[in-house]
């Protein structure tokens, strides 16, 4: 009954992404007929011609959704994720049917119209996409259109999952519990969640609650165990998804890729490349400039006060090691005294250090000796 159901929402969606790229094409034919008239394009592309080719476009439009797999379900798929999706279906569709135009002559159709078609296919399906979404959420909160998972793991990993799906109750994915590796903690509740298995248990697992998603949730050292799990599950009609141990480690500009249909995970990319190098450094002297022509007034009165204080320079220039491993000198009002270094040499300052002068004691609690670090940035 399930499948009977699902087969029924995957066409029922079909048909209405049919529709909405059927909509999209009118609309940009009418918009650009219409509201932007132009005498020869009407001319030579009566609304006769666009309502023929509608027909490709709608051909097209269901060859390359299926291809794209759109009528699967996707619980566990942002909703970005789903835009991007859109964005690639649509240009797919755009760059064939623009293609097309070049040997069916017989249908001058406007540039214009494309670009809009464009855009209406992608506004026009990525609503309809968040209004069912919207929609669905709102059944599974009330507890219809559930699905169950189980959770192959006990440690923090699988835990951190199951907790992430126990707080989205719009996502209709219910844990019915963790799996063991070893089984000897079956029983036992970790997290908050029972541990209704083991590893070899789980064909019988999945049969018994009626399991449609295992993921898999393992610690390093566990890792050798998915394999011959997931070939017992081959004949299995449940999704298999797996969480790297390796997502703890990543960083703000972690991710994962793919080369070749090689599945890569990024832990950290490195910053300083290609256009984020442009971008980061307008940023940086932008910010630096507005900072400098902000706080010079400041500036200013302190590097009086410095020399009215203590005798020496007014900046103290020190060699700092940047990110890419080259020296630069870091410059910083003087906030020690003239001969500070002299039996020391040059070792962190510490707290209530006594080489500090009065006034350079102010500057170092208020933080305002680190000024002059926006010539720095500039620089």
């Amino acid at each position: 009954m399930l499948k009977k159901n699902s087969k029924f929402l995957e066409d029922l969606f079909f048909i209405s992404d049919l529709t909405v790229v059927s909509a999209a094409w009118l609309t940009a034919y009418y918009l650009r007929f219409y509201v932007w008239p132009s005498a020869a394009y009407f001319d030579a592309a009566p609304v006769k011609t666009y309502l023929i080719f509608l027909v490709p476009v709608v051909v097209v439009a269901g060859i390359t959704f299926r291809n794209f797999d759109f009528y699967r379900s996707k619980r566990m798929v942002s909703r970005f994720s789903e835009l991007v999706l859109i964005i690639k279906a649509v240009t797919v569709l755009l760059t064939v049917l623009v293609a097309a135009t070049f040997f069916l002559k017989q249908f001058p159709l406007s540039r214009l119209v494309f670009v809009m078609f464009f855009a209406f296919c992608v506004a026009f399906l990525s609503a309809g996409r968040f209004g069912v979404r919207s929609f669905m959420g709102r059944l599974r909160r009330k507890g219809f259109n559930q699905r169950y998972a189980l959770i192959a793991g006990t440690g923090p990993v699988a835990v951190t999952v199951a907790s992430a799906l126990a707080l989205r109750p719009d996502v209709g994915l219910v844990v019915e519990g963790l799996v063991s590796v070893c089984g000897e903690d079956v029983g036992a509740r970790v997290g908050g969640f029972r541990v209704v298995g083991a590893l070899k248990d789980m064909r019988r697992l999945i049969r018994e609650r009626d399991i449609d998603h295992v993921i898999f949730a393992l610690g390093f050292e566990d890792h050798g165990s998915i394999k011959e799990v997931v070939k017992s599950l081959n004949d299995e009609a449940v999704d298999i998804k797996v969480v790297p141990d390796v997502y703890e480690l990543m960083t703000l500009r972690g991710g994962i890729e793919e080369f070749e249909g090689i599945p890569l995970v990024t832990l950290q990319d490195s910053p300083l490349y290609g256009w984020d190098v442009v971008i980061k450094r307008s940023f940086d002297a932008a910010i630096a400039l507005v900072a400098i022509a902000i706080t010079a007034p400041l500036m200013c009165v302190i590097a009086l006060l410095i020399k009215a204080t203590s005798p020496g320079a007014v900046l103290y220039a020190q060699e700092r090691m940047s990110i890419g491993g080259d020296t630069f000198s870091m410059l910083k009002f003087r906030s020690m005294a003239l001969d500070a270094e002299d039996e020391t040499g040059a070792v962190w300052a510490k707290k209530d250090d006594p080489r500090r002068t009065r006034f350079g004691a102010f500057l170092r609690k208020t933080s305002l000796d680190e000024l002059p670090q926006f010539f720095n940035v500039l620089k």
